[in-house]
């Protein structure tokens, strides 16, 4: 399924979700989808639950995630009056969920049943942190979905045992992508950093997912591999930032000298210790 077909739903209106649904329907009408057709695709869910447009108490932020109010008129509603989580899991038929709330407990054992009924492979990111305010465990998440989600988290998780396999439980750390920002916009001279960069370092990072190949692979690369992810980020951020005229032009090898000359390699020089006239040499 692609992005375009992706029905994503947000559990906490603030700036955090917001700014993660804005980036998300830029990125789904780059993919080929109309402003207004991406528009449709999106559930923002507040604490009075889904925002829907001409409500008195909307945030300019909030604008963008707000559906329309004909969209949702013939929903079958548990409470007439107010759409709730469960609600929008169960008339929406959502295939991604993602907790920005603060809210410990949020995604609660109905909803994600509800969210399973409609979708093969579930998306469930529960993001908020630290990791007491996370909006579900992993292992909760994979019991209630029969282990068939993607799970991405705000905090940091111990792998999860499901039928005798380690399933390991990737954080969504900006680790695995501000290093390579900040070495992209250094070697290419960028004169200011724009969205499309940080939506170029998002593509860069996706397309070196694990799950790509693999179904049952972990979400992100090993933290071991930081150091080539920020190089793939890097290299994407610098050719968004010559598109975007805000760097001086270069071709792509003059572009990758750049950024391996501004990578510090570590070199240890070898050492000796002589104890009782015996050398022992460390390399």
């Amino acid at each position: 399924m692609g992005l375009t077909e992706q029905r994503i739903v947000f559990l906490g209106a603030g700036s955090a979700g917001c700014g993660i649904a804005s980036l998300l329907l830029q990125a789904m009408v780059e993919a080929g989808a109309s402003e207004n057709y991406a528009r449709h695709r999106f559930f923002a869910v507040d604490r009075n639950g889904l925002i829907i447009e001409g409500q008195p108490d909307i945030k300019p932020v909030q604008q963008p995630c707000a559906q329309q109010r004909e969209a949702v008129a013939k929903w079958i509603l548990q409470s007439p009056g107010q759409i709730s989580l469960h609600d929008v899991m169960a008339n929406a038929k959502p295939t991604v969920l993602i907790g920005a709330s603060g809210q410990t407990g949020a995604f609660v054992e109905p909803v994600v049943h509800e969210m399973v009924r409609n979708v093969e492979r579930p998306v469930i990111f529960p993001l908020s942190n630290p990791t007491s305010r996370n909006e579900a465990t992993p292992e909760q998440i994979m019991h209630w979905t029969d282990g068939r989600a993607l799970i991405g988290t705000g905090s940091p998780f111990p792998p999860v045992d499901w039928h005798r396999r380690e399933v390991k439980i990737d954080q969504t750390n900006n680790a695995y992508v501000f290093p390579g920002v900040g070495l992209g916009v250094i070697a290419c001279g960028a004169r200011r950093v724009t969205d499309t960069m940080f939506m170029a370092a998002a593509k860069a990072l996706a397309d070196l997912s694990p799950t790509l190949t693999d179904i049952n692979a972990r979400l992100l690369p090993a933290v071991s591999q930081l150091r080539s992810v920020a190089f793939a980020v890097a290299r994407a951020v610098g050719r968004q930032a010559q598109m975007d005229g805000l760097a001086n032009d270069c071709n792509e090898s003059v572009l990758i000298n750049r950024i391996r000359a501004c990578i510090w390699e570590p070199r240890y020089r070898p050492y000796r210790r002589i104890i009782n006239g015996k050398t022992t040499v460390y390399r």
